[in-house]
């Protein structure tokens, strides 16, 4: 392509910004990529040329990190239009891009001249198709050999990836790509807030918790030309990105838990109970260690289940997730009061059971093998009581009035942290969340 073609595409697309009739935006974020720059930016050009014949007005948008090598003046000199971004990090300089972009849909991808941004037309189609966010797969497009280390390839991509489909359900392929778009009012409703390499993980995750539709086309990889090491670094930002995904997951990280320790001490329990009255003391399979045991995980089950309600509550508040129909319906029974009613009564069993677990050892002795179990059940109700107590104050903190909150927010729309604006390009479109 010759300077003055070039020159001349430049002044068109600095006027269709001025005059605010952008349809597509590319964001790049950027820290010392100069000579990886002109590489990613012809690539935007020529997907931008494509997206123009389909009479979508499109610029380049180049979130700049602080870089110190001349990113700034070669992305100006190029034809794009540099964004300063103070905060450092990859997620943070998305979001600065993002913000500043005029396009209605937004394609992200790196400026180390590693994506083909043509790649990115297919996305935008399907954003035109009922997508509120496409992603690109890598494993599906191509990988080309040394674009990835194989350890990401093999290990890393794979292994978190199926963990996010396990946990959220989002039924991508390739849950890391740097090279997807969604739309600008999808961008408002996640309502981001991770500044690091999370920030890839956030949007999937948050999209798939709010119900967004997300489609998924290939992508190609290529070995980057950036001409020095990565930002990256696989194992920090891959623990970065588990963490996060467990953060996220109230029903892993403490519901599941939860459940097995609860269930796992009731059972003992149980069978000690069951033991101690119909075998003889030499065949008791759930002795007093057992016994012991399975208190503190009566205990640990229920502060854990606690947990689990408060932040499934603290995420609807927040704005990515929508409430539980288990907790809607739930909800108009669960309050402060009821709560410190349940454990209240609780707390008083366990301590009945207490007293008179004294008052026979005070008259008969310590008796034989299985004569803690009332004491550990009284303990495990004193314990559960208070707790039950304590988390109604918890749960009351976070979720103010549950009930009346729950019930106005089931769609999770009009909620702290998420966005009110109705999204154009959802209006007619079919309401299946994931996109063919």
């Amino acid at each position: 392509m010759g300077g003055q073609d070039r020159g001349g595409q430049d002044r068109e697309i600095a006027a269709d910004a001025a005059a605010g009739t952008i349809d597509v935006s590319i964001v790049m974020p950027c820290l010392d990529e100069v000579r990886a720059l002109p590489t990613a930016i012809a690539s935007a050009r020529a997907a931008l040329e494509t997206l123009a014949a389909e009479g979508l007005a499109g610029e380049i948008v180049i979130a700049d990190n602080g870089s110190t090598d001349g990113s700034q003046a070669m992305a100006e000199s190029l034809g794009a239009r540099v964004v300063p971004v103070a905060e450092r990090g990859y997620g943070a300089a998305l979001a600065g891009g993002f913000q500043a972009a005029r396009g209605r849909y937004l394609v992200m991808g790196d400026a180390d001249g590693s994506y083909d941004f043509r790649d990115s037309v297919a996305m935008v189609g399907a954003l035109q198709g009922g997508a509120d966010l496409c992603m690109g797969s890598r494993f599906r497009g191509g990988i080309a050999p040394g674009a990835m280390p194989w350890k990401n390839h093999y290990i890393g991509n794979p292994v978190l990836t199926g963990i996010l489909n396990l946990l959220f359900r989002t039924g991508v392929d390739d849950a890391h790509c740097g090279l997807r778009a969604l739309t600008k009012g999808c961008v408002k409703r996640l309502a981001l807030r991770g500044s690091g390499m999370e920030f890839a993980s956030e949007m999937v995750i948050k999209a798939a918790l709010k119900g967004e539709r997300i489609a998924e086309v290939p992508a190609t990889l290529s070995r980057d030309v950036r001409g020095r090491p990565p930002h990256l670094r696989p194992w920090r930002d891959g623990w970065r990105h588990l963490r996060y995904l467990l953060m996220l997951s109230p029903t892993w990280a403490f519901a599941v838990p939860a459940g097995v320790m609860g269930g796992a001490g009731l059972l003992i329990l149980l069978a000690a109970g069951i033991s101690l009255f119909v075998a003889e003391p030499t065949q008791i399979l759930f002795g007093n260690y057992w016994v012991i045991l399975a208190g503190a995980l009566v205990g640990l089950g229920h502060s854990t289940a606690l947990l689990a309600a408060a932040t499934h509550l603290y995420g609807v508040r927040a704005g990515y997730r929508r409430p539980a129909a288990s907790l809607v319906r739930w909800s108009r029974w669960v309050s402060l009061e009821t709560m410190l009613a349940g454990g209240t009564a609780c707390f008083a069993a366990g301590l009945a059971v207490l007293l008179g677990v004294v008052g026979y050892w005070s008259h008969n002795g310590y008796g034989p093998i299985g004569t803690m179990l009332p004491a550990v059940v009284g303990t495990s109700l004193l314990v559960v009581g208070t707790q039950t107590g304590l988390g109604g104050f918890l749960l009351a903190v976070i979720g103010g009035n549950e009930a009346a909150f729950l019930a106005r927010d089931k769609s999770s729309n009009l909620i702290e942290g998420a966005s009110n604006e109705v999204d154009p390009d959802r209006i007619g479109k079919r309401s299946s969340r994931r996109a063919a």
